[in-house]
């Protein structure tokens, strides 16, 4: 008996990288899982496919974030189902999709940061609004936000603001849903292999670097996410809300003084 038995979940971004382990680590205590991707249809089926191999229950769901009809196409894929595997009703959501950016605020421009915004920050702010009718009191709401909103790096500014717009979000929906017993948290990792982040971790030199800067001395693995996230969405975490977590392994604390 896993302690998400009967429960049902969203992950948005659910195909790859942190998504795809969040929905492995639901689905491994008993939760149905919707995984979504919005083209990578093979690493949906994959994540699918793991689930699968390890006992659990899992399908995949299409929508482009930042399309037109994007989100009508997401909750009828997400009713359908739910529908072909006996369930109704949503208990978990995990809003993880989102895009990265690299630019100073002289590089930004307009266009690029409309798009950031579309998918970082509405794309999780309307999947919520219209998935309430069908979250059930006691539900679990997650957002993945990110280390980057206490970090200053000017070569990321668009995308660290959208990610404190998301952290903005939490606790406000958290205040307004709370009588329903329906918990809002962010977690924010740093650095996590991925292949969001390749381009920095795979030069040797950039790793040493990054390790330096972390109290725990490593890169972030996917699963160290997953498991925050699976304790934020699972019973262990129903007296949690309106926080913000880092997840970070400690990134950029302060000097290493006296080490």
């Amino acid at each position: 008996m896993g302690e998400l038995d009967g429960r049902t979940a969203l992950v948005t971004g659910g195909s790859r990288g942190i998504g795809r382990a969040v929905a492995v680590r639901l689905a491994a205590e008993g939760a149905l899982v919707a995984v979504h991707y919005g083209s990578d249809e093979a690493a949906a089926a994959e994540t699918v496919a793991l689930v699968g191999k390890a006992g659990g229950r899992a399908f995949a769901v299409q929508a482009r974030f930042g399309e037109s009809g994007a989100l009508d196409q997401l909750f009828e894929e997400l009713s359908a189902g739910l529908a072909d595997h006996g369930a109704d009703g949503l208990d978990i959501l995990v809003n993880n999709a989102g895009i990265h950016s690299v630019g100073t605020i002289g590089q930004l421009t307009e266009t690029e940061f409309e798009r950031i915004l579309a998918v970082n920050v509405s794309a999780p702010l309307f999947v919520v609004q219209r998935a309430l009718s069908l979250l059930r009191d006691g539900g679990r709401i997650v957002n993945v936000g990110s280390a980057a909103t206490r970090i200053a790096n000017p070569l990321q500014i668009g995308y660290t603001v959208s990610k404190a717009a998301l952290a903005a979000l939490g606790p406000s929906l958290a205040n307004q849903l709370g009588r329903r017993g329906i918990t809002v948290n962010t977690v924010e990792p740093g650095v996590v292999l991925t292949d969001m982040t390749a381009g920095w971790t795979g030069a040797p030199e950039a790793m040493a670097g990054l390790e330096s800067i972390t109290a725990l001395g490593r890169i972030g693995e996917p699963e160290d996410i997953a498991d925050v996230v699976g304790f934020l969405a699972g019973p262990r975490g129903r007296w949690v809300t309106g926080q913000t977590v880092d997840v970070s392994g400690g990134t950029y604390l302060g000097p290493l003084i006296g080490t």
